[in-house]
């Protein structure tokens, strides 16, 4: 197919799709002469999840670069790829090292993770950026004197595990491990999205039945 028929397709404008192959988020056409080039159902999947990763889930177009060619990365094996991909997604601010509740955050991460090692040992190891995020959150939590001991978050660490055999249940009916890779992360990115949307109301629903009307 013609360039203009993944963006036609897709919904993306050829003049993004033609970005997207500049800056390598999209692998290049199949050449046909010196000024031509075909594309296939690849490049239309691809194109999707290019445009998941930046316009839904919000991801620097340097990070989805990362994140794709950890994908493409036929020198890992699986785990490897999967990790190396999933890392590269962006995540939240730092600790902030010069805050007292830095360290208690630290403390309390490193003893969640001891009480869920069988779900977070080798996921949450603590010089990832995903224990980076999560020491932040707690310590500002503890900043602010809300409640941030193990007990609350223990909750919160076992829906994890649960949603993350979710995710992957659903990434493992593709076939090809680059397309399962690819769907983890877009499962990751955009679940995320879904849980949040959900929540929210959720917890309207059971602030209604608390202290409203219940209707």
């Amino acid at each position: 197919m013609r360039l203009a028929e993944p963006s036609e397709h897709s919904g993306v404008p050829t003049a993004t799709t033609r970005y997207h192959l500049r800056e390598r988020l999209l692998p290049a056409g199949h050449r046909i002469t010196a000024t031509r080039s075909a594309y296939d159902k690849e490049h239309l999947r691809r194109l999707r999840l290019v445009q998941a990763l930046i316009q839904v889930g919000r991801m620097p177009v340097s990070a989805a670069r990362e994140v794709l060619a950890a994908v493409e990365d036929d020198s890992l094996d699986q785990l490897a790829r999967l990790g190396v991909a999933v890392e590269a997604l962006p995540h939240g601010p730092e600790p902030d090292e010069s805050s007292p509740s830095t360290a208690v955050a630290r403390r309390t991460a490193a003893e969640l993770l001891r009480r869920c090692a069988r779900h977070f040992n080798s996921a949450l190891a603590d010089s990832s950026q995903a224990f980076g995020m999560l020491v932040a959150a707690i310590a500002a939590l503890h900043h602010l004197g809300y409640a941030c001991d193990t007990a609350p978050l223990l909750p919160h660490a076992q829906q994890a595990a649960q949603l993350a055999v979710v995710d992957l249940d659903l990434a493992e009916e593709f076939a090809i491990p680059a397309e399962q890779v690819a769907a983890a992360v877009a499962l990751t990115v955009l679940y995320e999205l879904v849980l949040l949307s959900l929540r929210r109301p959720a917890e309207a629903e059971e602030s209604n039945k608390r202290y409203g009307s219940g209707s």
